[in-house]
Order: C-alpha cells, then sequence, then structure tokens
C-alpha cells in the first residue's frame, strides 16, 4: 500500500482553440457585414404637383357656461332648449355641414348641457365635433356674451 502523497498534475485549460474559433466568426461576420454610404447617394426628388391645400373649414364655437347658458360665436342664446340650439346653429353654419363645432364647456357646466349641444349639432347636420380644453396653469378664457 502506498500511501505517499503523489505528483498531481494541475489540470490546464488550453485557450489556443477557442480563440482560433472566435477568430473565424470574427472573419466571417466582417466578410458578410454590408455597410451602406447614404452619404455618397445623389438623388434628385420627383416633382408633383400637388392640390392647393383645403380652406381651414369654418369653426363654430359653442361655449357652455357653468350655469347652462349658451353661446355661439360670441353671441348669447335665448333659451336653454335643443330647438333653439338646432336654430343658432344652423344661423351660424349658413347650412355648410362641412362647418366644425367647438364645443367650449365650462368645467363645472351639467353633462347635459354639453349633450344638448351635441344633439343639437347632429339635428343640424354638423358631424364634426370636437372640445376645446386649456393646459393646467393657463388663465381660463373668457367668452363675452
Amino acid at each position: 500500500m502506498n500511501f505517499r502523497p503523489g505528483n498531481r498534475d494541475e489540470p490546464e485549460i488550453n485557450l489556443i482553440p477557442f480563440i482560433d474559433i472566435l477568430l473565424v466568426v470574427l472573419i466571417f461576420l466582417m466578410l458578410t457585414t454590408t455597410y451602406s454610404k447614404f452619404t455618397e447617394l445623389q438623388v434628385n426628388l420627383p416633382v408633383a404637383d400637388a392640390q392647393a391645400p383645403r380652406e381651414k373649414p369654418r369653426e363654430v364655437i359653442v361655449a357652455v357656461s357653468n350655469d347652462g347658458r349658451y353661446s355661439i360665436n360670441r353671441e348669447l342664446i335665448d333659451g336653454t332648449g335643443v330647438e333653439g340650439l338646432v336654430r343658432a346653429l344652423g344661423q351660424a353654419t349658413q347650412g355648410d355641414p362641412e362647418s366644425v363645432v367647438v364645443i367650449s364647456a365650462d368645467a363645472a357646466a351639467t353633462h347635459q348641457a354639453v349633450i344638448n349641444v351635441m344633439d343639437a349639432a347632429r339635428r343640424a347636420g354638423l358631424v364634426q365635433i370636437t372640445f376645446a380644453t386649456q393646459q393646467p396653469g393657463q388663465p381660463s378664457a373668457r367668452t363675452r356674451p
């Protein structure tokens, strides 16, 4: 029985095959990569005659106060009914169905008051409706009756 410690060799990691494989992969990637040179291209873009831009559509601004009063283009509307709004919208748009209705409602206005304006616009044949808002911190815009 031999109980003497023997000479054991420490295992070594041979990095040479690993480096060879990395170099082959690097060469492969360099040869297969395509380089685009956009700065060298001289391009003359084609010319097209575009239509003249359309006129800005007519806007009808409907203001709704917090107590339920309405004004269209800064003119106070008598009454708070939908029928009165339909007549006033018809007069303001002069029968132009392409007019855009801009609803500028007070933050404290009732939901029903805004719905009345939307219903009146639908009955007047106006389908383009948008809402006016303001950025936080801006002073509120006042509309004169």
